[in-house]
């Protein structure tokens, strides 16, 4: 009898493949490196929620709420544009690129995105922001695809 696709089990893509997970391991702690920890939270949690990535969301959220995290500010990521200040700008900067990044098969990153952020990062600080983002872009791709499975609380 033939699987459905929703049934079908999934390859554990980190186990059959670990190189991968060694390779995303040291491209997400490069990124990470010395840059603010709760606006890396926040940029983890909005790509995920727009990439629909439920092992991430689960991660990153808990991860949030142990380094202090508000349930108020988990709560309005999805919405920060309408969260006035309870935002800084360059937590608004950061999840406005990361919106733009992630979803750049709509539309490219827009000059007033981009500035935005440049006026907030240094140089460095932008790097290490688009690498995040990206990693973390390629993080949700691959556990969407495998459908990476979370922990039951």
């Amino acid at each position: 009898m033939t699987q459905t696709l929703e049934s079908a089990e999934r390859i554990n893509v980190y186990k059959a493949f670990p190189e991968l997970y060694d390779a995303m391991m040291t491209l997400s702690s490069t990124s990470a490196k010395d840059f603010d920890h709760t606006i890396g939270e926040l940029v983890k949690i909005r790509a995920s929620q727009i990439n629909r990535c439920g092992f991430c969301l689960d991660m990153h959220t808990r991860d949030a709420r142990k380094q202090g995290e508000t349930e108020q500010r988990l709560a309005l990521i999805a919405a920060w544009e309408e969260a006035g200040d309870l935002f800084t700008e360059r937590e608004q900067a950061a999840l406005a690129l990361t919106e733009a990044v992630t979803n750049i098969n709509q539309a490219p990153v827009s000059d007033a995105v981009y500035q935005r952020a440049a006026a907030v990062f240094d140089d460095r600080e932008l790097s290490q922001l688009i690498a995040m983002i990206v990693t973390i872009n390629a993080w949700n791709r691959i556990n969407v695809s495998v459908k990476m499975s979370f922990p039951r609380r």
